[in-house]
């Protein structure tokens, strides 16, 4: 059985939750099989929060905690500095061959932590999904759309359409007015521009992020087998 588990490590309030989501949303938009998950405690901002993505081609059925990753991605630095996960370090249980993909412009592992990733031959793609998010989305609530693109420009585990249909369906329903006032109707329109322009913004930076993670998996010359 081919299959792909990502695990998200991040900090309460960065969509963590919704990146798992779409994820496996854009899975099954491709004809494969998919289970995504929250694995969290308290529900405030700021807190430890993970997620997991099990993406197949075949049916799946384990929901518990992904012990055993294929892919992680880290959406805050505090998850290894201060070390603000349910899995630490935070690279435990990553496969030979993985792929480790960190929101940040800077180096933030230890001499320690880059031989054990080495050793197991796990790539790292520091990718600053802030500041992407901040740079075409104009705010930094589109990071964990940057970094679900960058996951899948490296993997290939799931398609730019299939994302974008993915995002439309979890986001893009249309309000649609009963018959009211024309008051109503115009703040009904107004809300679904705001919203269109949103998942715009949020395409855009998924796309570009897909687009900078391929160039540099390219250049990796990484053999990261998509499902």
């Amino acid at each position: 059985m081919s299959r792909m588990n990502i695990r998200i490590s991040g900090l309460g309030g960065q969509g963590a939750v919704t990146a798992a989501h779409l994820l496996a949303m854009a899975a099954n938009k491709d004809g494969k099989f998919s289970i995504s998950n929250p694995f969290f405690g308290a529900e405030k901002r700021m807190a430890p929060a993970e997620s997991y993505a099990r993406i197949g081609s075949e049916r799946i059925y384990d929901r518990g905690e992904l012990v055993y990753p294929d892919v992680i991605m880290i959406f805050h630095p505090q998850v290894i500095t201060m070390q603000k996960s349910y899995t630490a370090p935070f690279y435990s249980g990553i496969k030979e061959n993985g792929l480790v993909i960190i929101n940040t412009s800077d180096d933030l592992l230890n001499d320690e932590d880059h031989q054990r990733l080495e050793e197991l031959n796990v790539a790292v793609l520091n990718h600053d999904a802030t500041k992407l998010a901040l740079e075409i989305g104009k705010t930094e609530l589109s990071t964990n759309m940057a970094m679900i693109g960058a996951c899948a420009g490296v993997t290939k585990v799931v398609s730019l359409d299939a994302l974008d249909g993915a995002l439309q369906d979890r986001f893009g329903k249309r309000y649609v007015a009963s018959g009211g006032t024309a008051t109503l109707d115009e703040a009904i329109k107004k809300k679904y521009a705001k919203k269109e322009m949103l998942l715009k913004a949020n395409l855009e930076c998924i796309t570009e992020s897909y687009k900078m993670s391929s160039e540099w998996a390219e250049k990796q010359d990484l053999n990261l087998v998509a499902v």
